[in-house]
Protein backbone atom coordinates (compact mmCIF):
# COMPACT_ATOMS: atom_id res chain seq x y z
CA UNK A 1 0.00 0.00 0.00
CA UNK A 2 2.66 2.70 0.65
CA UNK A 3 4.40 1.75 -2.45
CA UNK A 4 1.58 2.56 -4.38
CA UNK A 5 0.65 5.58 -2.33
CA UNK A 6 4.57 6.48 -3.30
CA UNK A 7 4.13 5.94 -6.98
CA UNK A 8 1.42 8.01 -7.15
CA UNK A 9 2.78 10.85 -5.28
CA UNK A 10 5.56 9.89 -7.77
CA UNK A 11 2.91 10.84 -10.75
CA UNK A 12 1.30 13.56 -9.61
CA UNK A 13 4.83 15.53 -8.90
CA UNK A 14 5.46 14.74 -12.36
CA UNK A 15 2.28 15.38 -14.12
CA UNK A 16 2.33 18.72 -12.22
CA UNK A 17 6.13 19.49 -13.49
CA UNK A 18 5.17 18.42 -16.67
CA UNK A 19 1.93 20.70 -16.38
CA UNK A 20 4.27 23.69 -15.36
CA UNK A 21 7.10 23.50 -18.01
CA UNK A 22 3.91 22.80 -20.81
CA UNK A 23 2.88 26.14 -19.48
CA UNK A 24 6.07 28.10 -19.55
CA UNK A 25 6.00 26.47 -23.44
CA UNK A 26 3.14 27.26 -24.67
CA UNK A 27 2.80 30.48 -27.14
CA UNK A 28 -0.37 31.24 -28.37
CA UNK A 29 -1.32 31.60 -31.96
CA UNK A 30 -1.42 35.64 -33.21
CA UNK A 31 -4.60 35.94 -34.90
CA UNK A 32 -3.75 36.32 -39.11
CA UNK A 33 -4.42 39.69 -40.57
CA UNK A 34 -5.89 40.51 -43.76
CA UNK A 35 -3.99 41.27 -47.39
CA UNK A 36 -1.98 43.97 -47.02
CA UNK A 37 -1.65 46.47 -49.69
CA UNK A 38 1.72 47.27 -50.74
CA UNK A 39 1.01 50.61 -51.62
CA UNK A 40 0.26 51.15 -48.13
CA UNK A 41 3.78 50.96 -46.75
CA UNK A 42 6.10 54.17 -47.21
CA UNK A 43 8.43 53.66 -49.93
CA UNK A 44 11.56 54.70 -47.81
CA UNK A 45 10.87 52.52 -45.64
CA UNK A 46 10.64 49.63 -48.45
CA UNK A 47 13.90 50.86 -49.39
CA UNK A 48 15.44 50.65 -45.63
CA UNK A 49 14.28 47.15 -45.57
CA UNK A 50 15.77 46.03 -48.61
CA UNK A 51 19.52 46.75 -46.88
CA UNK A 52 18.51 45.41 -44.04
CA UNK A 53 17.31 42.45 -45.87
CA UNK A 54 20.70 42.71 -47.63
CA UNK A 55 22.50 42.82 -44.61
CA UNK A 56 20.76 39.54 -43.23
CA UNK A 57 21.36 37.69 -46.32
CA UNK A 58 17.45 36.82 -46.09
CA UNK A 59 17.38 35.65 -49.69
CA UNK A 60 20.07 32.98 -49.24
CA UNK A 61 18.08 30.42 -46.78
CA UNK A 62 14.90 31.90 -48.08
CA UNK A 63 15.38 30.95 -52.10
CA UNK A 64 16.13 27.90 -53.59
CA UNK A 65 18.64 28.98 -56.50
CA UNK A 66 16.99 28.86 -60.04
CA UNK A 67 13.36 29.44 -58.37
CA UNK A 68 11.06 32.72 -56.77
CA UNK A 69 13.01 34.55 -54.14
CA UNK A 70 11.96 33.96 -50.85
CA UNK A 71 9.49 31.34 -51.84
CA UNK A 72 11.62 29.58 -49.22
CA UNK A 73 12.32 25.38 -49.83
CA UNK A 74 15.97 25.34 -49.41
CA UNK A 75 17.19 22.40 -47.42
CA UNK A 76 19.87 23.44 -44.93
CA UNK A 77 21.57 20.49 -43.32
CA UNK A 78 21.73 20.97 -39.73
CA UNK A 79 23.75 17.96 -37.26
CA UNK A 80 20.38 17.15 -36.02
CA UNK A 81 18.62 16.66 -39.89
CA UNK A 82 17.95 18.53 -42.58
CA UNK A 83 15.35 21.53 -42.17
CA UNK A 84 13.79 23.58 -45.01
CA UNK A 85 13.24 27.48 -45.01
CA UNK A 86 10.14 28.52 -44.73
CA UNK A 87 8.34 30.78 -47.87
CA UNK A 88 8.37 34.18 -46.45
CA UNK A 89 6.51 36.35 -49.39
CA UNK A 90 3.41 37.86 -48.69
CA UNK A 91 1.33 34.70 -50.12
CA UNK A 92 -1.35 34.45 -47.53
CA UNK A 93 -1.64 30.46 -47.63
CA UNK A 94 1.83 29.26 -48.32
CA UNK A 95 3.90 32.50 -46.79
CA UNK A 96 3.66 35.31 -44.15
CA UNK A 97 1.02 36.85 -46.25
CA UNK A 98 -1.42 37.16 -42.94
CA UNK A 99 1.02 37.64 -40.44
CA UNK A 100 0.91 41.07 -38.78
CA UNK A 101 3.78 43.00 -37.62
CA UNK A 102 3.37 41.76 -34.12
CA UNK A 103 3.50 38.13 -35.34
CA UNK A 104 6.75 39.11 -37.45
CA UNK A 105 8.36 41.10 -34.30
CA UNK A 106 7.67 37.89 -32.15
CA UNK A 107 9.35 36.20 -34.94
CA UNK A 108 12.23 38.21 -35.25
CA UNK A 109 12.66 38.29 -31.43
CA UNK A 110 11.67 35.26 -29.90
CA UNK A 111 12.06 32.90 -32.83
CA UNK A 112 8.44 31.75 -32.29
CA UNK A 113 5.61 31.55 -35.69
CA UNK A 114 2.55 33.39 -35.99
CA UNK A 115 0.52 29.97 -34.88
CA UNK A 116 2.61 30.00 -31.83
CA UNK A 117 4.57 27.47 -33.31
CA UNK A 118 8.68 27.67 -32.48
CA UNK A 119 11.10 28.03 -35.30
CA UNK A 120 14.82 26.32 -35.15
CA UNK A 121 17.69 28.16 -34.78
CA UNK A 122 18.40 27.23 -38.38
CA UNK A 123 16.45 30.62 -38.74
CA UNK A 124 19.18 33.06 -36.24
CA UNK A 125 16.76 34.47 -34.59
CA UNK A 126 19.15 34.38 -31.69
CA UNK A 127 21.33 36.87 -33.10
CA UNK A 128 17.71 38.39 -34.79
CA UNK A 129 16.35 39.43 -31.42
CA UNK A 130 19.22 42.39 -31.23
CA UNK A 131 17.01 44.11 -34.05
CA UNK A 132 15.35 47.30 -33.10
CA UNK A 133 11.50 47.46 -33.51
CA UNK A 134 12.20 50.26 -36.03
CA UNK A 135 14.45 47.92 -38.24
CA UNK A 136 11.78 44.84 -38.07
CA UNK A 137 9.07 47.25 -39.06
CA UNK A 138 10.96 48.28 -42.18
CA UNK A 139 12.03 44.45 -42.98
CA UNK A 140 8.51 43.40 -42.31
CA UNK A 141 7.44 46.18 -45.12
CA UNK A 142 9.86 45.29 -47.72
CA UNK A 143 9.20 41.46 -47.40
CA UNK A 144 5.44 42.38 -47.78
CA UNK A 145 5.69 44.11 -50.84
CA UNK A 146 7.61 41.52 -52.55
CA UNK A 147 5.82 39.34 -55.25
CA UNK A 148 3.39 36.58 -53.54
CA UNK A 149 4.75 32.81 -54.11
CA UNK A 150 2.48 30.12 -53.99
CA UNK A 151 5.10 27.75 -52.53
CA UNK A 152 4.95 25.05 -49.57
CA UNK A 153 8.03 23.84 -48.76
CA UNK A 154 9.09 20.36 -47.62
CA UNK A 155 8.98 18.97 -44.27
CA UNK A 156 11.83 18.96 -42.48
CA UNK A 157 13.35 15.64 -41.99
CA UNK A 158 13.99 15.25 -38.03
CA UNK A 159 14.17 12.17 -36.23
CA UNK A 160 12.71 11.88 -33.13
CA UNK A 161 12.80 14.10 -30.10
CA UNK A 162 14.01 16.77 -32.99
CA UNK A 163 11.11 16.71 -34.57
CA UNK A 164 9.15 18.30 -31.45
CA UNK A 165 9.12 21.69 -31.25
CA UNK A 166 8.38 21.72 -27.75
CA UNK A 167 11.78 20.95 -26.80
CA UNK A 168 12.81 24.45 -28.23
CA UNK A 169 11.31 26.02 -25.16
CA UNK A 170 14.00 24.16 -23.72
CA UNK A 171 16.54 25.61 -26.00
CA UNK A 172 15.54 29.08 -25.88
CA UNK A 173 16.06 29.34 -21.89
CA UNK A 174 19.08 27.90 -22.59
CA UNK A 175 20.74 29.88 -25.23
CA UNK A 176 18.42 32.52 -25.90
CA UNK A 177 19.78 36.18 -24.90
CA UNK A 178 16.40 38.87 -25.87
CA UNK A 179 17.41 41.65 -27.17
CA UNK A 180 17.42 44.56 -28.56
CA UNK A 181 21.34 45.67 -29.43
CA UNK A 182 22.81 47.40 -26.23
CA UNK A 183 24.95 50.22 -27.40
CA UNK A 184 28.70 50.19 -25.74
CA UNK A 185 28.98 53.52 -24.43
CA UNK A 186 32.76 53.07 -24.30
CA UNK A 187 33.03 52.61 -27.98
CA UNK A 188 32.86 54.93 -30.84
CA UNK A 189 29.38 55.84 -32.88
CA UNK A 190 30.43 53.94 -35.85
CA UNK A 191 31.81 51.00 -33.90
CA UNK A 192 28.03 50.52 -32.03
CA UNK A 193 26.35 50.79 -35.72
CA UNK A 194 28.99 47.85 -36.43
CA UNK A 195 28.66 45.59 -34.05
CA UNK A 196 24.66 46.47 -34.22
CA UNK A 197 25.10 44.77 -37.79
CA UNK A 198 27.12 42.52 -37.32
CA UNK A 199 25.61 40.86 -34.26
CA UNK A 200 22.15 40.94 -35.21
CA UNK A 201 21.29 41.85 -38.78
CA UNK A 202 24.32 40.36 -40.09
CA UNK A 203 24.72 37.53 -37.73
CA UNK A 204 28.44 37.18 -38.78
CA UNK A 205 28.90 34.82 -35.47
CA UNK A 206 26.69 32.52 -37.06
CA UNK A 207 28.86 31.01 -39.18
CA UNK A 208 32.31 32.30 -37.92
CA UNK A 209 31.72 31.15 -34.12
CA UNK A 210 31.92 27.41 -33.21
CA UNK A 211 28.81 25.83 -31.75
CA UNK A 212 28.24 23.29 -29.21
CA UNK A 213 26.45 20.07 -29.15
CA UNK A 214 23.17 21.71 -28.56
CA UNK A 215 23.99 23.61 -31.74
CA UNK A 216 23.97 26.91 -29.95
CA UNK A 217 26.95 29.37 -30.60
CA UNK A 218 29.83 29.10 -28.41
CA UNK A 219 30.02 32.26 -27.17
CA UNK A 220 33.55 31.69 -25.10
CA UNK A 221 34.61 31.26 -28.47
CA UNK A 222 33.40 34.38 -30.33
CA UNK A 223 34.28 34.62 -33.98
CA UNK A 224 36.54 31.41 -33.80
CA UNK A 225 35.52 29.73 -36.66
CA UNK A 226 33.01 27.17 -37.69
CA UNK A 227 31.05 25.57 -40.64
CA UNK A 228 28.74 26.53 -43.02
CA UNK A 229 27.17 24.96 -46.30
CA UNK A 230 30.52 22.51 -46.45
CA UNK A 231 33.09 25.60 -45.88
CA UNK A 232 34.78 26.34 -43.26
CA UNK A 233 34.08 29.79 -42.21
CA UNK A 234 37.57 31.28 -41.18
CA UNK A 235 38.55 32.51 -37.59
CA UNK A 236 37.87 36.54 -37.61
CA UNK A 237 39.14 37.17 -34.39
CA UNK A 238 42.75 37.14 -32.71
CA UNK A 239 43.41 33.81 -34.21
CA UNK A 240 42.62 34.32 -37.66
CA UNK A 241 44.98 32.40 -39.89
CA UNK A 242 45.34 34.87 -43.02
CA UNK A 243 48.78 35.53 -43.50
CA UNK A 244 48.61 39.31 -44.01
CA UNK A 245 46.53 40.11 -41.02
CA UNK A 246 43.04 41.90 -42.10
CA UNK A 247 42.78 45.69 -40.52
CA UNK A 248 39.43 48.09 -41.13
CA UNK A 249 40.41 48.87 -44.69
CA UNK A 250 41.02 45.63 -46.07
CA UNK A 251 37.94 44.26 -44.92
CA UNK A 252 35.88 47.53 -45.92
CA UNK A 253 37.65 46.71 -49.57
CA UNK A 254 37.05 43.14 -49.45
CA UNK A 255 32.79 43.38 -48.15
CA UNK A 256 32.35 46.71 -50.38
CA UNK A 257 34.21 44.40 -53.51
CA UNK A 258 33.95 40.93 -52.67
CA UNK A 259 37.75 40.50 -53.26
CA UNK A 260 40.92 42.21 -51.61
CA UNK A 261 44.99 41.98 -53.02
CA UNK A 262 46.30 40.51 -50.11
CA UNK A 263 43.50 37.97 -49.63
CA UNK A 264 41.94 37.05 -52.71
CA UNK A 265 38.34 36.44 -53.90
CA UNK A 266 35.04 35.62 -52.02
CA UNK A 267 33.24 32.26 -52.29
CA UNK A 268 30.97 29.67 -50.95
CA UNK A 269 28.40 30.97 -48.45
CA UNK A 270 30.92 34.08 -48.40
CA UNK A 271 30.20 34.99 -52.21
CA UNK A 272 26.37 35.93 -51.04
CA UNK A 273 27.33 37.62 -48.66
CA UNK A 274 29.57 40.12 -50.20
CA UNK A 275 26.98 39.78 -53.36
CA UNK A 276 24.27 41.24 -51.04
CA UNK A 277 26.47 43.66 -49.06
CA UNK A 278 26.44 46.20 -52.56
CA UNK A 279 23.38 47.16 -51.46
CA UNK A 280 24.87 49.17 -48.06
CA UNK A 281 25.99 52.29 -48.27
CA UNK A 282 29.71 52.96 -47.51
CA UNK A 283 29.09 53.84 -43.94
CA UNK A 284 27.13 51.24 -42.67
CA UNK A 285 30.45 48.53 -44.73
CA UNK A 286 33.36 50.94 -42.98
CA UNK A 287 31.55 50.32 -39.43
CA UNK A 288 31.09 46.45 -39.74
CA UNK A 289 35.17 46.54 -40.94
CA UNK A 290 35.63 48.99 -38.08
CA UNK A 291 34.19 46.55 -35.11
CA UNK A 292 35.01 43.32 -37.08
CA UNK A 293 38.51 44.76 -36.93
CA UNK A 294 38.23 45.58 -33.40
CA UNK A 295 37.50 41.70 -32.20
CA UNK A 296 40.68 40.78 -34.38
CA UNK A 297 42.70 43.24 -32.60
CA UNK A 298 46.10 44.19 -33.21
CA UNK A 299 48.48 42.03 -34.21
CA UNK A 300 52.30 41.11 -32.81
CA UNK A 301 55.13 42.13 -33.49
CA UNK A 302 56.24 38.79 -34.97
CA UNK A 303 53.20 38.62 -37.33
CA UNK A 304 53.32 41.90 -38.12
CA UNK A 305 56.97 41.34 -39.77
CA UNK A 306 56.05 38.44 -41.42
CA UNK A 307 53.19 40.50 -43.16
CA UNK A 308 55.52 43.16 -44.41
CA UNK A 309 58.00 40.21 -45.73
CA UNK A 310 55.19 38.50 -47.94
CA UNK A 311 54.34 42.45 -49.00
CA UNK A 312 57.70 43.04 -49.96
CA UNK A 313 58.39 39.88 -51.50
CA UNK A 314 55.33 39.73 -53.65
CA UNK A 315 55.76 43.51 -54.29
CA UNK A 316 59.40 42.99 -55.59
CA UNK A 317 59.29 39.70 -57.16
CA UNK A 318 61.27 37.75 -55.46
CA UNK A 319 58.66 35.32 -53.73
CA UNK A 320 59.28 31.87 -55.02
CA UNK A 321 55.72 31.34 -56.41
CA UNK A 322 57.24 34.30 -58.79
CA UNK A 323 60.79 33.65 -58.97
CA UNK A 324 60.24 30.47 -60.85
CA UNK A 325 58.70 29.82 -64.17
CA UNK A 326 55.45 28.59 -64.58
CA UNK A 327 56.34 25.33 -65.43
CA UNK A 328 59.18 25.07 -63.32
CA UNK A 329 59.42 23.86 -60.08
CA UNK A 330 61.85 24.68 -57.39
CA UNK A 331 65.19 22.99 -56.52
CA UNK A 332 64.04 19.30 -54.73
CA UNK A 333 60.45 19.70 -55.24
CA UNK A 334 60.55 16.66 -58.54
CA UNK A 335 60.63 14.35 -55.39
CA UNK A 336 57.24 15.46 -54.09
CA UNK A 337 54.79 13.83 -55.94
CA UNK A 338 52.15 16.92 -56.14
CA UNK A 339 55.10 19.23 -57.62
CA UNK A 340 54.00 18.52 -61.10
CA UNK A 341 50.54 18.27 -60.55
CA UNK A 342 51.15 21.90 -59.49
CA UNK A 343 53.15 23.07 -62.22
CA UNK A 344 50.71 21.29 -65.15
CA UNK A 345 47.76 22.51 -63.20
CA UNK A 346 48.01 25.68 -61.23
CA UNK A 347 50.98 27.64 -61.84
CA UNK A 348 50.04 29.08 -64.63
CA UNK A 349 47.38 31.24 -63.08
CA UNK A 350 48.87 31.69 -59.61
CA UNK A 351 52.43 31.95 -60.78
CA UNK A 352 51.15 34.45 -63.26
CA UNK A 353 51.06 38.26 -63.01
CA UNK A 354 47.43 38.59 -63.85
CA UNK A 355 46.46 40.59 -61.01
CA UNK A 356 43.49 39.81 -59.12
CA UNK A 357 40.41 39.63 -58.96
CA UNK A 358 40.79 37.87 -62.30
CA UNK A 359 44.22 36.57 -61.92
CA UNK A 360 45.00 33.90 -59.34
CA UNK A 361 45.92 34.78 -55.21
CA UNK A 362 49.78 34.03 -54.51
CA UNK A 363 49.21 30.68 -52.50
CA UNK A 364 52.03 32.31 -49.85
CA UNK A 365 48.63 34.63 -49.22
CA UNK A 366 46.05 32.22 -49.07
CA UNK A 367 44.09 31.56 -45.83
CA UNK A 368 42.83 28.56 -47.17
CA UNK A 369 46.28 26.96 -47.46
CA UNK A 370 47.19 27.98 -44.41
CA UNK A 371 44.39 27.34 -42.13
CA UNK A 372 44.10 24.43 -40.07
CA UNK A 373 41.24 22.53 -41.60
CA UNK A 374 41.82 21.73 -45.90
CA UNK A 375 38.47 21.55 -46.44
CA UNK A 376 37.95 24.98 -47.99
CA UNK A 377 41.15 24.26 -50.51
CA UNK A 378 39.40 20.76 -51.06
CA UNK A 379 36.39 22.41 -52.64
CA UNK A 380 37.97 25.47 -54.47
CA UNK A 381 40.24 22.96 -56.73
CA UNK A 382 37.12 20.14 -56.66
CA UNK A 383 34.39 22.49 -57.73
CA UNK A 384 36.44 25.81 -59.03
CA UNK A 385 34.88 28.65 -59.27
CA UNK A 386 31.70 29.34 -61.92
CA UNK A 387 31.47 32.35 -63.94
CA UNK A 388 29.17 34.97 -62.75
CA UNK A 389 25.91 35.48 -65.32
CA UNK A 390 26.52 38.10 -68.08
CA UNK A 391 29.49 40.27 -66.10
CA UNK A 392 33.23 40.05 -65.78
CA UNK A 393 34.38 38.04 -62.95
CA UNK A 394 36.87 35.37 -61.48
CA UNK A 395 37.12 31.96 -62.87
CA UNK A 396 38.78 29.27 -62.23
CA UNK A 397 38.42 25.78 -63.61
CA UNK A 398 37.12 22.87 -61.34
CA UNK A 399 39.23 19.76 -61.04
CA UNK A 400 36.96 16.97 -59.85
CA UNK A 401 36.99 14.97 -62.86
CA UNK A 402 40.73 15.54 -63.70
CA UNK A 403 42.11 14.39 -60.45
CA UNK A 404 41.76 11.94 -58.53
CA UNK A 405 41.70 11.71 -54.62
CA UNK A 406 45.20 10.55 -54.08
CA UNK A 407 46.37 13.33 -56.77
CA UNK A 408 44.32 15.79 -55.26
CA UNK A 409 46.01 14.74 -51.79
CA UNK A 410 49.51 15.24 -53.03
CA UNK A 411 48.57 18.43 -54.95
CA UNK A 412 47.01 19.75 -51.80
CA UNK A 413 50.26 18.49 -49.53
CA UNK A 414 52.44 20.33 -52.03
CA UNK A 415 50.65 23.00 -51.55
CA UNK A 416 50.95 23.20 -47.50
CA UNK A 417 54.51 22.42 -47.65
CA UNK A 418 55.75 24.84 -49.99
CA UNK A 419 53.20 27.98 -49.04
CA UNK A 420 52.79 27.68 -45.51
CA UNK A 421 55.29 27.18 -42.32
CA UNK A 422 51.90 24.97 -40.59
CA UNK A 423 52.02 22.11 -39.99
CA UNK A 424 50.34 19.21 -42.73
CA UNK A 425 47.27 18.07 -43.14
CA UNK A 426 46.06 14.67 -42.26
CA UNK A 427 43.86 12.61 -43.88
CA UNK A 428 43.85 14.72 -47.00
CA UNK A 429 42.78 11.70 -49.67
CA UNK A 430 40.04 10.30 -47.26
CA UNK A 431 38.31 14.24 -46.96
CA UNK A 432 38.38 14.68 -50.53
CA UNK A 433 36.55 11.51 -51.25
CA UNK A 434 33.78 12.14 -48.75
CA UNK A 435 33.85 15.50 -50.41
CA UNK A 436 33.37 14.50 -53.61
CA UNK A 437 30.80 11.78 -52.55
CA UNK A 438 28.41 14.93 -51.52
CA UNK A 439 28.35 14.04 -47.84
CA UNK A 440 28.89 17.96 -47.03
CA UNK A 441 26.33 19.27 -49.85
CA UNK A 442 29.00 21.93 -50.59
CA UNK A 443 27.20 25.41 -51.46
CA UNK A 444 29.28 26.42 -54.60
CA UNK A 445 28.77 30.17 -56.01
CA UNK A 446 30.59 31.76 -58.29
CA UNK A 447 31.56 36.12 -57.24
CA UNK A 448 28.22 36.67 -57.78
CA UNK A 449 26.90 34.60 -55.28
CA UNK A 450 24.22 32.81 -57.21
CA UNK A 451 24.77 29.28 -56.59
CA UNK A 452 25.75 26.56 -58.99
CA UNK A 453 25.52 22.80 -56.99
CA UNK A 454 28.58 20.67 -57.32
CA UNK A 455 27.34 18.22 -59.77
CA UNK A 456 26.53 20.90 -62.44
CA UNK A 457 30.30 21.98 -62.30
CA UNK A 458 32.63 19.92 -64.61
CA UNK A 459 36.15 19.71 -65.54
CA UNK A 460 35.70 22.87 -67.59
CA UNK A 461 33.37 24.91 -65.12
CA UNK A 462 35.15 27.73 -63.53
CA UNK A 463 36.67 28.81 -60.43
CA UNK A 464 39.56 30.57 -58.42
CA UNK A 465 41.16 30.40 -55.48
CA UNK A 466 38.76 32.77 -53.75
CA UNK A 467 38.08 34.44 -50.25
CA UNK A 468 41.35 34.43 -48.36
Amino acid sequence: MRFIRFLAVVLILILIVAAGLFAIAWRGEIEPVAAVDPSSFNEDLVAQGAQLAAVGNCIACHTVPGQPAFAGGLAIPTPFGTIYSTNITPDPESGIGNWSEEAFQRAMREGVDRQGRYLYPAFPYDHFTLVTDEDNRALYAFLMTREPVRSTPPQNDLPFPFNMRMILAGWNLLFLDKGPFQPDTAQSEEWNRGAYLAEGLGHCGACHTPRNRFGAVDSDRHFAGGEAEGWQAYAINATSPAPIPWDADSLAFYLRNGWHEWHGVSRGPMAEVTGNLGLLPDRDIAAIATYVASVMGEPDQTRRERAEQLKAEISQGQTAVQAAPATDTQAGDAQHPGAAIYASACAGCHNGSKPLPFGGLRFSLSTAVNAPNPQNIVNVVLFGLPPSDGEASAVMPAFANVLDDQQMADLLAYMRERYSEAPAWEDVADLVARTRSGQYKVAVRPADGIERGPENVGASGGAEDAED
